[in-house]
């Protein structure tokens, strides 16, 4: 019994290549396909990343999973070009050498990278999947242009090539299947997901991190991320200004980075720059610390394309330290929360709804600790990520 249980296992054991136009040292958005990795290699597959890095150390060990990074110093019009040229000369060997069964791709020009993969015979070449965590939105200029072409030919190229689709959400996975009219049954779904490991509120003490960072007595809501115009933050910072009477102790956390904006400026001008935090980036490690000192974590994202079809990473952390969460009412929030009690909604991103929910949030000080229970269920029913893995390998084993 035991020898027919372990031959089961492996036969289901599968060499899963990850081809990623990461710059890893750079590149912010590189959680989900680390972390899908790590969870696959956990369920007893064999994975690789294939992604490049700028600096002069090779961050290979800090990633966690196994790779094979190109150096490739950093050039906005060059690097993308030299990275697929690499690509399309080293995956016939990698293919050759190691046999993968499936190679994962994403929306980029490194999609051309698999073209010479495609001289090697069918026994050699792996099931090629491409993998769509966003569609090209309010996209503008050349830049923009090159994102929009590139992902349309990618797409195009998966519909007569690849072997699958995977995509973040069943909202996206319907408007991509409209445009491009694809059979949305080729279509896998695996959306994002989060450590309960990493992100455990039992690990921290929410009171000495609060004094550790002059906030004790505060009521402190938490944002974490890129700081963005078009994510709600400017919207944010005038909400506190509306409310800077009424809840005289409340605090505006936002932990991240954005070179575009001045926040800082903007909490002066608005005269709440004592309510108002702007702290840099910290590595992905600390993030689970600085939210258990809030009381209650923000998304307060507009409704547009951007993010109407996305499943917010930011927002599932959130949910995993038991903390609720201020959220704009849109698809994306709404599908993740839907109707629990961790969820206090703002009916838009306009400044005075997003007061509205914080107050609310404040005049509850007492009870939201409380409902903050519920998003961990939440994650630990949906969100975790071997679950998330577990629907991204049943995807793959039925190609």
């Amino acid at each position: 019994m035991i020898k027919m249980l372990a031959d089961q296992i492996g036969a289901q054991s599968k060499k899963i290549v990850w081809v990623s136009p990461l710059i890893v040292d750079i590149h912010l958005h590189k959680t989900s396909r680390l972390e899908i990795l790590r969870a696959l290699s956990e369920r007893g597959h064999q994975v690789r990343l294939i992604a490049s890095y700028s600096s002069r150390n090779n961050p290979n060990e800090r990633l966690g999973v196994p790779t094979l990074l190109f150096p490739l110093r950093y050039f906005p019009s060059f690097s993308p070009s030299a990275y697929t040229i690499l690509l399309s000369l080293v995956l016939p060997i990698l293919f050759i050498r190691s046999r993968p069964d499936y190679a994962i791709i994403e929306p980029d020009v490194t999609v051309f990278g698999m073209a010479t993969t495609f001289l090697l015979p069918k026994s050699i070449r792996p099931k090629v999947i491409l993998d769509i965590r966003s569609t090209p939105v309010n996209i503008s200029g050349l830049g923009g242009f090159l994102k929009s072409f590139f992902f349309g030919i990618a797409v195009h190229v998966s519909k007569q090539f690849f072997q699958g689709i995977t995509i973040i959400t069943e909202m996206m996975k319907k408007e991509v299947c409209q445009v491009f009219h694809i059979d949305p049954h080729n279509v896998g779904v695996w959306t994002s997901g989060v450590s309960t490991v990493l992100f455990n509120p039992q690990k921290y003490d929410e009171t000495s991190i609060k004094k550790e960072c002059g906030l004790e007595d505060r009521f402190v809501v938490f944002y974490h991320g890129m700081l963005g115009e078009k994510r709600g933050i400017p919207q944010t910072i005038k909400a506190i200004e509306i409310l800077k009477k009424k809840c005289p102790d409340l605090v505006l956390f936002l932990l991240g980075s954005d070179p575009d904006l001045d926040l800082k400026r903007l909490a002066q001008e608005l005269e709440v720059e004592k309510m108002v935090i702007v702290h840099g980036r910290v590595s992905y490690a600390e993030i689970p610390k600085y939210i258990s000192m809030c009381e209650a974590g923000l998304m307060p994202l507009p409704n547009h394309p951007d993010w109407r079809n996305q499943c917010p990473l930011n927002l599932l952390e959130y949910l995993a330290m038991k903390k609720p969460v201020i959220a704009t009412d849109i698809p994306a929030n709404r599908e993740i929360l839907g109707n629990s009690k961790c969820g206090i909604y703002a009916s838009s991103a306009n400044s005075e709804e997003i007061a509205r929910a914080i107050a609310y949030a404040y005049e509850n000080r007492a009870e939201i600790g409380d409902w903050g229970a519920f998003g961990r269920i939440i994650v630990e029913e949906r969100y975790t990520w071997n679950k998330v893995a577990e629907k991204f390998e049943t995807y793959l084993l039925k190609l």
